[in-house]
């Protein structure tokens, strides 16, 4: 399954690509590797040999990084920008001050003067729960301590009362879900799937790995497996139709390019809160959309020159377009049936819940299933999330932190 290795940028886990995204990072090669993530994931369920691990998507914000720096032995944090050109990496309050500001500057010291008491070895990456911000609120009708690291809120009843306490008596959350091993920084190697065994307990930091924790049996029955391999079946075979077309748009990964636009054109569905249904009304439509983008961008520039180019860009996608209707038909009814049989997934795998998630509305709490999760193979992974749901909401809520 070398087309998983996609999935990871760098060996480093800064950013995870949606499985159906994936025909069109990586053409006809992205479509088999989607499908055997599906597969494995379903036997995983279903308690066989050789299916996916699978850890939980917690919707922790910002991104922390902790441990030791190989270089020098010395106890760091950081977010992503660790891995810039020029690195922000804050070994004291100072580092701090200096590379960040906001709400997350304070967030940082916190990780900074609590996390070292875990005994971390390596780097540890991990998405940040709370600090100071957890509240209090009544939840379902019961006494609740809540808190919103991005967009969904987690809420844990006083009736779980060794997590209530747990959390009541912490100064900082954090799930961690990969480790790093290298003798650079800039060498560092990402391993999915994180366990925290081997970590020192410290009431004021709670702490947990991502991984699911099954159910007993919480696999599909025959009647829903049978429904759930059809759904396979006519992702391999509208897969096959594509295959010339998606192969011709994983080419061309420019920010105009005929693939990007593509991805662009599904988010705005998505940004919307709609549903993508319709293949050939989204065939129509992707062609008028790509058209309009590339036109904008001409009438937008002053200089002939400017324009021929762009002008160019648009010739060039409609020249793979015009002959390849039907295949940006097929690319367009893989990637609807493969939301499918993820959603099919999503529905066994929300069967286990740790921590209740909600959503904020006008109207008070309402119950919520977690973001998603990330199937790992191999050392790679890819992000399984109802993006209609939390790709939505990720799209439009308002970010508490300053990024970097």
């Amino acid at each position: 399954m070398q087309g998983l290795k996609r999935f990871l940028l760098e060996d480093k886990n800064t950013h995870l690509e949606h499985l159906e995204d994936e025909i069109i990072n990586n053409g006809t090669q992205g479509a088999k590797t989607s499908i055997e993530f599906l597969k494995s994931i379903k036997k995983m369920l279903q308690g066989g040999k050789g299916g996916s691990n699978v850890s939980v998507k917690w919707d922790g914000a910002p991104a922390i990084f902790a441990g030791t720096n190989p270089e020098n032995g010395r106890f760091f944090v950081g977010t992503k920008s660790i891995f810039n050109a020029t690195p922000k990496i804050n070994y004291t309050v100072s580092d701090i001050s200096r590379n960040h500001g906001g709400a997350l500057a304070d967030k940082l010291a916190v990780a900074l003067k609590q996390l070292p008491s875990l005994g971390i070895k390596g780097v540890l990456q991990g998405d940040l729960l709370f600090t100071d911000d957890k509240k209090n609120a009544v939840v379902n009708g019961e006494r609740s301590i809540v808190f919103t690291p991005n967009t969904i809120t987690y809420a844990v009843p006083s009736t779980s009362v060794d997590m209530y306490n747990r959390i009541r008596a912490a100064k900082i959350g954090i799930i961690f879900h990969t480790s790093y091993s290298g003798k650079t920084m800039k060498g560092l190697k990402a391993s999915f799937g994180a366990s925290v065994g081997g970590l020192r307990q410290n009431k004021n930091v709670f702490f947990d790995d991502a991984r699911y924790k099954q159910a007993q049996d919480p696999g599909f029955s025959k009647g829903e497996e049978k429904r759930f391999d059809a759904v396979i079946r006519m992702a391999e075979g509208s897969a096959y139709k594509a295959g010339a077309f998606i192969d011709k748009i994983k080419k061309d990964q420019g920010p105009l390019s005929l693939g990007v636009q593509l991805k662009t054109f599904f988010n705005t569905y998505i940004r919307a809160g709609s549903k993508i249904g319709n293949a050939k009304v989204l065939a129509n439509n992707f062609e008028v959309f790509f058209r309009d983008r590339l036109k904008k961008e001409i009438d937008g520039k002053k200089q002939d020159k400017t324009k021929e180019k762009y002008k160019e860009i648009l010739e060039a996608g409609m020249k793979i377009l015009r002959p390849n209707r039907q295949g940006l038909y097929f690319a367009i009814a893989t990637y609807i049936t493969l939301q499918t049989a993820k959603s099919l997934l999503l529905g066994k795998l929300n069967q286990i819940q740790s921590i209740g998630s909600f959503m904020r509305t006008s109207t008070g709490y309402k119950a919520t299933n977690p973001e998603g999760y990330v199937a790992i193979n191999k050392g790679n992974a890819v992000k399984l999330v109802d993006r209609l749901v939390f790709s939505q909401a990720n799209f439009n809520v308002a970010k508490d932190w300053v990024r970097g």
